[in-house]
């Protein structure tokens, strides 16, 4: 950016005001040009101010940080960080805030605030670099459409006869910046015989068990976070753990789940890259790809050994993506066999494991 970022910070404690303030201030490319205590002096200073950015915290007086978003998102859509509390609470709320817009979200600590804000001072500004150019949602209007955000489509149908090919097949999907919203699209669509799917999401410890067990209320087929040792099972969805590395594996015809303590890889705990590469050496022929919105390399490189192994790679296109760096990597690797909206992904992997279930009854 030839300018700085402009950042309000808003948040009813004056000492994250005062660290949030300092952390941004340090940075070359940004600047803190105001702070708010509650969202009704926010309101008047993004009014006044017009900012690039803003962080919000979820719990503030006066009015709630979520009723807020919401209203910013429907009126005057912008970048919104969320400052989350790291409880169950906090990680629903947090949920809830992704799927009015807000861009992303950092965990803020519970104890040992200073240290803890300034040991998340990277990823903060980091955070904040993407929301600033990230394409910005309006909020969904409620009632309005289907669970999964198009509109134009309805969930498959149950009956979609895909059983023959379920347990072979491994559908595998990296997402990180955006991306719980656009998993949410693509799972809402797959029938209940699904093949299973197999998620690494970047998120942070904590959050995880609330995004699972919200989509797991939203969708024909079972969502769950993975547990090292399971077998993974036709008609669910296996979500990575925050904080752990998550990849597949065989035992006999079956494959497992394998949750773990692994370093980061491409400095992401759970890594796209981590699963795409298991998915390349084990499944093969019989995986599909499905590379959505998020930002940096994370999984192209793997998402191209998978391809080379045989299987077939869908990328959602920059039209529809909040931020295109990890599927535009995904492509300029090679990887990708289709380039889609994110609204069509689901319907032509849907169509595709069709036709080869036709294909396999009519050998039968």
């Amino acid at each position: 950016m030839s300018r700085k970022i402009r950042v309000i910070v808003v948040d009813d404690s004056a000492l994250v005001r005062s660290l949030l303030s300092e952390i941004i201030n340090r940075q070359r490319d940004m600047e803190c040009i105001g702070t708010a205590n509650d969202p009704l002096v926010a309101r008047e200073m993004i009014r006044e101010l017009n900012p690039d950015v803003i962080t919000l915290d979820v719990e503030m007086p006066r009015m709630d940080g979520i009723d807020f978003l919401g209203r910013l998102m429907r009126l005057r859509p912008m970048p919104v960080v969320m400052i989350s509390t790291l409880t169950e609470r906090g990680a629903e709320v947090t949920m809830k805030a992704l799927e009015l817009g807000a861009i992303d979200f950092v965990a803020k600590p519970r104890v040992g605030l200073a240290s803890g804000l300034n040991d998340l001072a990277a990823q903060i500004v980091d955070k904040i670099r993407v929301a600033a150019v990230a394409q910005v949602r309006r909020a969904p209007v409620r009632d309005a459409a289907p669970a999964g955000g198009g509109g134009a489509h309805a969930p498959a149908p149950a009956s979609a006869l895909l059983g023959r090919l379920s347990t072979e097949k491994l559908i595998c999907i990296g997402a990180s910046t955006g991306g719980t919203e656009a998993i949410k699209e693509v799972l809402v669509q797959m029938p209940a015989d699904s093949p299973a799917i197999v998620i690494t999401q970047h998120m942070p410890p904590g959050f995880t068990t609330s995004f699972a067990a919200r989509l797991n209320g939203l969708c024909q087929i079972t969502v769950k976070e993975a547990v090292n040792g399971e077998r993974i099972l036709p008609g669910h969805a296996y979500i990575a753990p925050g904080g752990t590395q998550f990849h597949v594996a065989r035992s006999g015809a079956n494959y497992v789940a394998v949750v773990d303590d692994g370093p980061p890889v491409n400095r992401h705990k759970p890594s796209v890259e981590v699963l795409f590469k298991s998915a390349a050496a084990v499944v093969g022929r019989n995986a599909f790809g499905i590379m959505l919105t998020g930002m940096g390399n994370d999984g192209a490189a793997a998402m191209r050994e998978m391809k080379d192994a045989g299987s077939y790679n869908y990328v959602q296109d920059e039209a529809t993506c909040i931020v295109f760096g990890m599927p535009r990597e995904a492509i300029a690797h090679g990887a990708a066999d289709e380039v889609l909206p994110l609204g069509q992904i689901a319907p032509a992997l849907i169509t595709r494991l069709r036709g080869a279930t036709d294909r396999l009854h009519h050998r039968i």
